[in-house]
């Protein structure tokens, strides 16, 4: 009697192999449903960040057209806005895709364009791979 309450109490401790292979399916599954949505929320997060560095660029490009009564060209590109005795921002960011702004004066959509083709880095395009312009 005394040997079978030893030999059940040791059988009781632990997790059996089965058991741990079902919870891994079952942390696999729901990885797999909820994993696209986290990194479709990276994306949009990514095209706002865009939108937003776009903004902080074209008030730049305003207080430079306060005081020189112009826009930069497009030859100039945004560098002058960074560079010379009097910067309307510290730096010029990369899109968040790594990738430089483009920048056209006078602009197809305004007095400028600032535009960042997206995923794919290349114009055009379609969803994540769609360009993102200052005038949207």
């Amino acid at each position: 009697m005394k040997n079978k309450r030893i030999l059940s109490m040791q059988s009781e401790k632990g997790f059996t192999l089965l058991e741990i292979m079902v919870v891994l399916v079952i942390i696999g599954v729901l990885a797999a449903l909820v994993a696209p949505r986290f990194l479709e929320r990276a994306d949009e997060a990514k095209v706002e960040a865009a939108k937003v560095q776009m903004k902080n660029i074209g008030q730049a490009l305003k207080l430079y057209r306060l005081q020189h009564g112009k826009y930069p060209n497009s030859g100039a590109g945004l560098q002058v806005l960074s560079s010379g005795s009097k910067r309307y921002i510290d730096a010029i960011p990369k899109d968040p895709w790594g990738n430089d702004y483009v920048y056209l004066s006078p602009g197809v959509h305004g007095d400028f364009d600032i535009l960042s083709y997206g995923v794919d880095g290349r114009s055009g395009g379609s969803g994540m791979d769609a360009d993102i312009g200052n005038w949207q």
